[in-house]
């Protein structure tokens, strides 16, 4: 029995290592891969010689942003400023323009023959084109500009996507053998860099060739791996890489003079501009392994990789192999250390070996080792070797009563396991309750705490705030570091999802009152946490992919009751509700109007009110303020604002320090220096999320 267990332990071992070199081939775990990829990346970034790691200065991204819309006052671009846009950099000198616009349809606005123009003139113009690529990943077809704009440009596709089905992180541009093959078609950063050197492209035995000096080595799916720079600033303070090699489309689009343009056309003559989208309405940013990235981003971080020749180089199949064996080797050598610490010792220190030398290798001399599939073999050859099992699989009730136990109340989780099907991937419309929390000043508190302490405080404020929610049926969706995001409405139908919501909201403010009191004897600072609801239709559902999904939520409603909990800054509030919300249960609940305003990123002002307690439980002081707040608030809407002003004051008298009171002073006081004019909406328009 003893040598049959020794070769079952032997062919398991070799079993897994062949396993991993033809998964490995195959990339069948590149979400994975592509995590070991990012932490590379970063080190790379930061360690690698300068000169690889420093954004190109012949590649310049003309962006439009936030910034350029608001002064441009229209969204999007017109073609006519497109043209506009496009003849003065030609007349710049700019080496080769790139759209990265998909202009597949005909103007609306008679704007197309202005714009023909101006791309004819410039002869040196590359629009973005689509690949359409089969679930087989066979090509279909392409989707280009109209065929008056391709006439006269260049094109190449820019089909920027994940090399992994779960991963969404762009590692890689995949260069398509059968496209280039059928039709001469390339990528639109191999185009642009053909146009520059005035070079075709080759593709032969993984190796892209653009003339005499560009030859990138590419994997054997023909993909080439995008090296992203290092850029200025740390941490969330990090610059985009258009704030670094960029410049805005308004610079260009509305200078005054020929002066102006001349002082341009030293930045822009003989480069590669690449004309994109920055900002947020345009959904065009991607997950990398140097953080989100916005598309013309990557493609002009992919041009730059092209031109210093792919400092990124995939390792041979042969060195992998050789990697593999040598590593199989060693493991089916420490079969024969019979002592476990030494033979333990061993095993990990070869494969930390493994891991450092990879990462050596990838930020010294930027050859990419695969990572992931022999660390998988060595930890499972370890629990093999070990003879240890894993246990057996759980059932699927077992497995949604443990994922979903935490954070749904028993009876929402005794539905699901009787109708899994609920947790099918997929989304309906439903109307329901959001519910924001955030500890207000929490990075300031967290500096004033050991990691232990920390911990303790946020794993108590956690659990206590989860009970109350569980427990008045809500759905915990996710923890994002001290902030709690929840909902009522869902899985199961809930009519009065408002009034539990509320509820729960009001239950654990006292509670947090109670905890204060212990965090204080314990020498822990205080917790104060803002907290936003609205009520309105939300999608519902498993968001994700067939391989990862979370039960979520997503709409307009719901971005509201965000901005709510971060409104409450500018209030001094703790509890704030739309009025959907309100309106739902204003029966079982007090509270007090605050204002009307309009969040940012909303045009349509909404009214507020803050909760204070269960219906008819305001009692004493707060029932006084609540009295004199709705008569200053009466005053401040008819305009009288020194009387609203020495209203709200006596709300001070009657509870000091309360904030939206103190919050009006000022803006009755600020009125009162500089009074608004007839066309005043009554509406406070907030400047900032909170």
């Amino acid at each position: 029995m003893g040598i049959n267990q020794k070769r079952y332990d032997l062919i398991a071992v070799v079993f897994l290592f062949l396993m991993a070199m033809i998964l490995e081939y195959r990339e069948a775990f590149s979400l994975l891969e592509d995590e070991t990829l990012s932490f590379r990346q970063i080190l790379r970034i930061h360690y690698a010689d300068e000169y690889l790691t420093s954004p190109s200065e012949e590649v310049i991204v003309v962006y439009t942003d936030e910034a350029f819309y608001e002064e441009y006052d229209k969204y999007p671009l017109t073609r006519v400023d497109l043209a506009t846009l496009i003849s003065r950099l030609s007349d710049m000198g700019v080496a080769v323009i790139g759209v990265d616009m998909l202009l597949d349809f005909n103007s609306a606005y008679g704007e197309d023959p202005v714009l023909e123009e101006a791309l004819e003139n410039a002869g040196n113009v590359l629009m973005v084109s689509q690949a359409q690529i089969s679930d087989e990943d066979e090509f279909l077809g392409l989707n280009t500009a109209i065929d008056r704009f391709e006439a006269v440009t260049n094109h190449g596709y820019s089909n920027i996507s994940s090399s992994s089905t779960i991963s969404e992180s762009i590692t890689r541009l995949r260069i398509y053998e059968q496209i280039a093959q059928e039709i001469d078609e390339w990528p639109f950063a191999v185009e642009t860099v053909s146009m520059y050197l005035g070079e075709e492209p080759e593709l032969s035995d993984n190796t892209l060739r653009i003339g005499p000096d560009i030859e990138v080595a590419l994997d054997q799916f023909n993909q080439m791996y995008i090296d992203y720079p290092l850029l200025p600033g740390s941490g969330s303070n990090t610059l985009r890489h258009h704030e670094v090699s960029g410049i805005s489309a308004a610079d260009v689009l509305f200078a005054e003079d020929e002066y102006e343009l001349e002082e341009l056309s030293y930045i822009f003559e003989g480069t590669i501009v690449l004309i994109g989208e920055v900002a947020e309405v345009a959904h065009d940013e991607f997950e990398t392994p140097v953080g989100n990235v916005y598309g013309v981003s990557v493609i002009a971080n992919t041009i730059d990789t092209i031109l210093k020749s792919g400092p990124l180089k995939p390792a041979s199949l042969m060195l992998e192999l050789i990697v593999g064996f040598l590593l199989l080797a060693v493991f089916l050598a420490t079969r024969k250390i019979q002592n476990p610490l030494p033979r333990n010792a061993v095993s990990a220190g070869v494969l930390i070996a493994y891991v450092v030398l990879s990462t050596l290798l990838y930020v010294s001399h930027g050859l990419v080792l695969s990572m992931i599939y022999m660390i998988i073999a060595m930890i499972l050859s370890i629990i093999v070797i070990n003879a240890r099992f894993y246990a057996s699989e759980m059932g699927q009730k077992t497995m949604i009563r443990d994922m979903f136990g935490q954070y749904l109340s028993p009876k929402v989780v005794e539905d699901l396991v009787d109708d899994p099907t609920k947790l099918s991937l997929g989304g309906e419309e439903r109307e329901m309750t959001a519910f924001f929390s955030d500890v207000a000043g929490f990075s300031t508190i967290s500096e004033n705490l050991t990691p232990s302490e920390l911990v303790h405080v946020l794993n108590d404020y956690l659990t206590e705030m989860c009970n109350i929610i569980i427990g008045l049926e809500g759905t915990v969706d996710k923890f994002e570091g001290d902030a709690i995001i929840a909902f009522w409405g869902a899985p199961t139908v809930q009519p009065e999802h408002a009034r539990l919501a509320c509820f729960a909201s009001i239950d654990m403010n006292d509670r947090l009152v109670e905890l204060r009191d212990k965090w204080v004897a314990e020498g822990i600072p205080q917790l104060k946490v803002r907290m936003g609801l609205n009520s309105g239709p939300m999608v519902v559902g498993n968001m994700g992919s067939l391989q990862r999904m979370n039960y979520t939520i997503m709409g307009d409603a719901v971005n509201l009751a965000a901005r709510l909990e971060g409104a409450n800054k500018a209030f001094g509030s703790r509890m704030m509700i739309s009025e959907s919300t309100y309106r739902a249960c204003e029966s079982e609940i007090d509270a007090r109007e605050l204002d009307t305003i309009r969040v940012v990123g909303k045009s349509e002002p909404v009214t507020v009110y803050e909760l204070l307690n269960r219906k008819n439980q305001t009692a004493g002081n707060i029932a006084d303020l609540a009295e004199q707040y709705a008569r200053g608030l009466a005053a401040y809407r008819d305009m009288d604002f020194s009387g609203a002003k020495d209203i709200f004051e006596r709300c001070l008298e009657i509870v000091p320090g309360d904030g939206p009171a103190e919050t009006f002073v000022q803006r009755c006081q600020a009125f009162i220096e500089n009074p608004p004019g007839n066309e005043w909406d009554r509406v406070f328009t907030l400047t900032e999320k909170g």
